[in-house]
């Protein structure tokens, strides 16, 4: 499968997308001023501590306090045995300094999450300076390869620790990336000495540092792209900017020389995004429909607990009968959905509602087309199964905030409800409230300034409620059209 990856620079942000077969996969947005925190590492001051609910806040010098569960908190090695009886009030206490990490993003109302399991990457390495263990990435499947690269790293690393003049002899932990994959022990062991520096620099920042304050800020997207999107099936990587070209050959040529053939800089007078329809598949992203090539829809909500996705025949009939119509129609959104997901970035639980089918064999080939379109997801994402009323349980780690929310503001109108009282409701409200004004106020008459559409509905629909109403509270009501107002603001004022 050929892949491309094309990265789009301006000043104000950086776009990335990720490209198979001519056909947008992945789509990412980091704007300068707003980069995402996941990676970074804080020393930290415990804000509060919740013994019921085994957690506590960390200010990390951020908007809002950060999240830390005592599942994050304990080693792992130990989580396994002492996890059921730890008491985060015995581990931590108000006040306390504490050195984390993020690993998600703030989203919504919630802080950034927290660990304190610490790790580093590398282009083709994982550091984690509190394990003790190497481990290999599941999609290494070469088991020769896998023991290979266990086998060389193993003994990088003790050659290493033997040469430490410090006297620590215990062995560090680390996980061979996909791209570690051939791999030479020289690679390696590159790869060992840079982030055995890089801790030690964080440490060095950490004994001098005063809480709360950043010790280490993960790369930004355009080098990251080169860190974790490259893989065998990537033919090329196109830059519309010199300047970052520059910058991308010399991070390549010092962690991964091989990728530098892969980067090529885009002249084109065309924007980048344009020539390859990315503009538009980000505006298809955004809208919460999405209408299929069979003339069905998916219709996506995202809220802050999770997301779901409904799936509708919409105008395809079919050529035989309505189980073949519903079948056809899930099994194209089953592919369909997988895309988005990917696209849109969407994390946490999502909740897929393909149409009922019948037929238990359409039901498993449904099914079984998901999770083949899902596996194609390098992030990680589990289908726990269909539920008694039909609906595909999926969760997809979230580790940053979705396409959404980072491009979109929560409606001033409907303040994220995402619809308004009807003309007629606000009208009726309005009738409500002049009684009211009628009875607190000393005037001769009220006048109503609203919307254009509620106004028109108070002197067409509502008109002879309007006649009675001046006939009851013995004042006359003048309408005043405001076009800037949105449909449910009003005022009533006395004259």
């Amino acid at each position: 499968m050929s892949q491309e990856i094309l990265i789009n620079i301006t000043p104000m942000e950086t776009r990335v997308a990720l490209v198979e077969n001519g056909v947008p996969q992945e789509i990412y947005v980091e704007r300068n001023n707003k980069r995402g925190l996941v990676g970074n590492i804080y020393k930290g001051k415990v804000a509060r501590v919740l013994p019921g609910m085994q957690a506590a806040f960390i200010d990390i010098g951020e908007a809002r306090t950060a999240f830390l569960h005592v599942d994050d908190l304990l080693p792992r090695s130990s989580k396994k045995t002492d996890a059921e009886g730890a008491d985060i009030s015995r581990l931590l206490h108000d006040g306390q300094q504490i050195v984390v990490q993020v690993i998600k993003d703030p989203v919504g109302s919630k802080g950034a999450r927290l660990s304190a399991e610490l790790s580093i990457a590398s282009y083709s390495l994982v550091y984690m300076p509190a394990a003790e263990h190497i481990g290999i990435s599941q999609r290494i499947e070469d088991e020769e390869e896998r023991e290979r690269l266990k086998t060389t790293l193993t003994a990088v690393v003790d050659e290493l620790a033997a040469a430490d003049k410090s006297g620590n002899k215990r062995r560090d932990g680390y996980i061979l990336r996909t791209v570690a994959e051939g791999a030479t022990e020289a690679d390696l062991r590159s790869g060992v000495r840079f982030l055995t520096r890089l801790w030690e620099d964080i440490l060095e920042r950490k004994a001098s540092a005063v809480a709360p304050s950043c010790l280490y800020e993960d790369l930004p997207l355009y080098k990251r792209v080169l860190r974790d999107m490259v893989r065998p099936e990537v033919e090329k990587i196109r830059v519309d900017s010199r300047e970052m070209l520059e910058k991308l050959t010399s991070f390549a040529n010092k962690f991964n020389p091989e990728i530098v053939r892969l980067l090529e800089h885009y002249p084109g007078e065309r924007p980048l995004f344009y020539l390859y329809g990315i503009e538009d598949e980000i505006t298809k992203a955004l809208q919460r429909k999405v209408v299929l090539k069979s003339g069905g829809s998916l219709v996506f909500d995202q809220t802050e607990a999770m997301s779901t996705i409904d799936v509708n025949t919409g105008a395809f009939v079919g050529r035989r009968n309505l189980e073949e119509t519903i079948y056809k129609t899930n099994l194209e959104a089953a592919v369909a959905i997988a895309r988005q997901m990917r696209i849109r970035n969407l994390g946490g639980i999502i909740i897929v509602d393909f149409i009922d089918m019948q037929n238990a064999e359409h039901r498993r080939q449904v099914l079984r087309a998901f999770e083949k379109a899902v596996a194609r997801d390098p992030v990680r994402t589990t289908i726990s199964g269909v539920t008694e009323l039909g609906l595909v349980q999926t969760t997809r780690k979230r580790t940053s905030q979705s396409l959404g929310q980072i491009m979109c503001a929560e409606c001033p109108t409907c303040q994220g409800r995402g619809y308004v009282k009807s003309a007629e409701s606000i009208s009726y409200e309005i009738l409500r409230d002049i009684l009211r004004a009628a009875r607190a106020y000393e005037c001769d008459s009220l006048q109503v300034l609203a919307s254009p559409s509620v106004i028109e509905h108070l002197l067409d629909e509502d008109s002879s409620q309007v006649a009675d109403l001046e006939k009851f509270i013995g004042r006359t009501i003048q309408f005043r059209v405001e076009s800037l107002y949105p449909l449910e603001q009003f005022d009533i004022i006395p004259v």
